[in-house]
């Protein structure tokens, strides 16, 4: 008989993990954590259903220490996640965890990473392996990996799994684990791919489901702007000119994303910061207690990279990116209005996408108010205001009595200058001699859809047009926008063009049918390592020997480097264009 906990100490935890929690000032559970462990702990099989950043790492990683078996270096327990960055986050988890016991030891196996260096950590003996499914596969056929005394293995985030083409690996995976073993499967949505492998491979299993936050949508301050990807930029900088933010997240696609929107964020002389899966877990800690602390405003973020992230102080966030899916939305936003606070997001769209607002809005039951870009005379407008509001604040400061001392003075010396040209002279001083009026440069509106109600609107005002128009049913699912595609799993949207454009050209892949590979594997292994979307990858023929895709011709420098590193059925890719590839 199982209880519910309310504090980590109603748990009988080792001594080491006690350490553990109280450094890293766990005290009390999240709801996750405390309805899963439990059952955990006392060897059940368990379904959980609970969105990204719930606590759910804790929620397996602690019942694993607490069960492991200090004796013995062989694979005791066996976590596979979607992403490398992902990974290396809930390998870095255990870790912490495990801080004050020497003798457990981690390893991390995920594509892209140095081969020589995976087999070393394998060969030193690691009681627990976090990794992707295809590496993991790798491993397991090549023998370097043994799942002979495996007692736990635990599927986080399954649904992304499917999403991303995985789920026939996993199967494979799941299929070669020993029969008496624990298995945790977590998930943010249940598609029925996912329930059908719960039934499959887990014995009588507990199930669990966290509600999603969509009651915080209420007390969020909800707008959209239309913006092209080219005038994404620049709309921002007018949108950050406005809005009077504490703390603001923007949330992108992608880790080069990141870097772009925060340089150009640092170049206006914003306190901007990019967190991606590339940065250390230490440097990620840094960041959060300095956007905590107030040292950096804004936090510019993959998705994955800002799992787990709690700050009070976000009062704004931006998509600047559409998200993949409703509860990814959801929990973009569910990032401010925390502990009563205000909270205001704000949605970057093209006219195409205006679809995507429709099933965001049946999805959380709640209006998305349009938005323009605010013109020069609203930025210039509010940035009066606020400067006016600044002084007048000050009126009342304790040191203001020592500077009407020097005004005084000031006045004495040159009698026939006005009050107001000593004040007008003050605030170029504080502005660094830079002129009042800077116009950034304009952003035209790009022309909604004809069937849009959204048209209409403006800076800062509602869109009180309530005719809806008529409404799409091509949306077969509530959580992603475009529904499942049987085995290939959930697409997301189509989205803007900007990224990659329609040019496309054809490449070979070194694996062929001879070597067993299938569909899901290439498009999973090339959207993981190469943060290619899997729209971007079309016209899939797999030979004998070699395989054929699609892919834009304009792709970055950063995802032609990842797929130069993908290996499917223990073959690297080489992934090369096929003209090249025949005149080799």
């Amino acid at each position: 008989m199982t209880h519910q906990i309310t504090h980590f100490n109603d748990l009988d935890l080792a001594e080491f993990l006690q350490k553990a929690l109280a450094k890293l000032e766990f005290t009390t559970p999240s709801p996750v954590q405390a309805e899963t462990i439990p059952h955990l702990l006392a060897q059940r099989d368990v379904i959980a259903q609970a969105q990204t950043g719930t606590g759910k790492t804790a929620a397996f990683a602690l019942p694993i220490l607490q069960q492991i078996n200090l004796q013995t270096t062989h694979t005791q327990a066996l976590i596979l996640a979607p992403t490398r960055e992902l990974a290396i986050q809930v390998a870095t988890q255990f870790e912490a965890f495990a801080a004050f016991e020497r003798h457990i030891t981690v390893a991390t196996l995920c594509g892209g990473q140095d081969y020589s260096r995976q087999l070393k950590q394998l060969r030193g003996g690691a009681q627990i392996v976090v990794g992707t499914p295809g590496r993991i596969l790798d491993h397991i056929d090549r023998g370097t990996l043994k799942l002979d005394n495996l007692a736990t293995f635990v599927l986080d985030e399954a649904d992304e799994m499917l999403r991303m083409g995985f789920i026939e690996d996993v199967e494979s995976i799941l299929s070669k684990i020993p029969a008496k073993r624990q298995i945790a499967l977590f998930s943010a949505t249940m598609p029925y791919r996912i329930k059908q492998i719960a039934y499959n491979y887990l014995k009588d299993p507990i199930s669990v489901e966290i509600k999603a936050e969509t009651a915080t949508v209420k007390s969020i301050e909800q707008r959209f702007v239309f913006a092209s990807p080219i005038q994404k930029p620049d709309t921002l900088l007018r949108v950050l000119a406005v809005e009077a933010f504490q703390g603001l997240m923007i949330f992108v696609r992608t880790k080069s994303s990141t870097e772009e929107v925060a340089g150009l964020l640092q170049a206006q002389g914003y306190r901007a910061v990019a967190i991606h899966g590339d940065i250390t877990q230490s440097l990620r800690e840094k960041i959060v207690a300095q956007f905590r602390q107030g040292s950096i405003d804004i936090l510019v973020a993959t998705d994955v990279a800002a799992r787990g992230l709690d700050v009070e102080r976000v009062t704004h966030v931006i998509n600047y990116d559409v998200p993949h899916d409703c509860e990814t939305y959801v929990h973009r936003i569910g990032r401010t209005g925390r502990a009563g606070r205000a909270g205001s997001t704000i949605l970057f769209i093209t006219p195409r996408e205006s679809r995507i607002l429709n099933t965001i809005e049946r999805h959380t039951k709640q209006r998305i108010e349009k938005m323009n870009p605010p013109s020069d005379a609203d930025i210039q407008r509010v940035k009066k205001q606020r400067f006016m509001d600044n002084v007048h604040s000050r009126l009342e400061h304790e040191h203001i009595a020592s500077y009407q001392h020097i005004i005084q003075s000031f006045t004495e010396q040159y009698p026939d200058i006005a009050l107001k040209d000593i004040a007008a002279a003050l605030a170029l001083l504080i502005h660094k001699d830079k002129p009042w009026q800077q116009n950034l440069p304009a952003v035209k509106a790009p022309k909604a859809p004809m069937s849009s109600s959204r048209s209409s609107g403006s800076f800062g005002s509602r869109d009180n047009d309530r005719n809806r128009g008529p409404k799409r049913t091509n949306f077969k699912s509530p959580d992603g926008f475009r529904g499942e595609r049987g085995e290939r799993g959930e697409r997301g949207e189509r989205g803007e063009r900007g990224q990659f454009d329609d040019s496309r050209e054809l490449f070979r892949l070194d694996v062929g049918r001879v070597h067993g590979v299938k569909p899901g594997n290439i498009v999973g292994a090339i959207a993981n390592e190469a943060g290619l979307p899997s729209r971007h990858i079309t016209g899939l023929k797999i030979h004998d020997n070699y395989s054929t895709v699609f892919l834009p011709k304009n792709m970055s420098k950063e995802a032609v480097e990842g797929m130069a590193k993908a290996w499917v059925c223990s073959r690297q890719l080489k992934v090369t264009p096929m003209r090249a590839a025949e005149n080799a």
